[in-house]
């Protein structure tokens, strides 16, 4: 990342390694891995433009049964480098590792921080469908009108979306895969369409797709060699079936 000069990309997302010892990850201490990903955070603060973002999805560091929630333990770091906190969204899914001495987790965070205060917000590229979309004023000067964007609705802070297990269409080797449409959401909401998305832990290239398919450009950085691989058939194969 230190190749990438200042101010000149719109958002950076990832999805950091959890530091749970899977693959290409080597087990960290705690204070280690927070030194380590908050230079990744400085990096990012450094390269996004003023009306940028910069989102991190977050899980938990678990050790010896406990458990140390990764949003909380690296918020100060992103405060530090100026930004400017906007969001804790709330990533709720269904399915994931059953525990029997502890609440199995169901959820996990996206923090998102702007570079300035005049930002990129596109919300009406992210609306969901209206509970009651043909409810209409009933009195006052707007009686009879629609009473909700007829667009939808602010999807909130709480999204739920599937995780990519096993049995996921999306689902490569790649043991952390964070979906599709979660990235997405992500990349519509707060760039437009040719501006440029980084992820500094590629992985299986779920940030490029989602980029790909939003018509954004894209630059990854990933150390495995063979998720580079899977990252570079996903766009190819993407690009076949556009072409299909």
């Amino acid at each position: 990342m230190q190749r990438i000069p200042d101010g000149c990309v719109d958002l950076v997302v990832t999805s950091p390694p959890y530091n749970i010892g899977k693959e290409y990850e080597q087990r960290r201490e705690v204070d280690y891995y927070i030194s380590w990903i908050s230079e990744v955070i400085k990096e990012s603060a450094r390269i996004v433009k003023p009306s940028g973002s910069v989102v991190f999805q977050l899980g938990n560091y678990v050790a010896n049964g406990r458990v140390y929630p990764l949003d909380c333990l690296l918020f100060a770091s992103f405060i530090n480098q100026g930004l400017i906190p906007r969001n804790r969204i709330v990533w709720a899914f269904n399915h994931g590792l059953h525990c029997s001495k502890r609440l199995s987790g169901r959820h996990e965070t996206l923090l998102w921080f702007t570079k300035t205060e005049e930002y990129k917000f596109n919300l009406d590229a992210i609306r969901v469908p209206q509970k009651y979309p043909g409810k209409r004023h009933y009195k006052g000067p707007r009686k009879g009108e629609l009473s909700g964007n007829p667009l939808g609705k602010n999807p909130g802070d709480v999204w739920e979306i599937g995780n990519v297990k096993n049995n996921h269409p999306e689902k490569t080797k790649h043991p952390c895969q964070f979906p599709v449409e979660l990235v997405s959401r992500v990349i519509l909401v707060n760039t437009d369409s040719g501006d440029t998305v980084v992820d500094p832990f590629m992985g299986s290239g779920t940030t490029a797709v989602a980029a790909t398919l939003g018509s954004r450009n894209f630059i990854g950085f990933e150390t495995d060699a063979g998720y580079v691989e899977i990252a570079n058939k996903r766009l190819a194969d993407l690009t076949t079936k556009e072409v299909a």
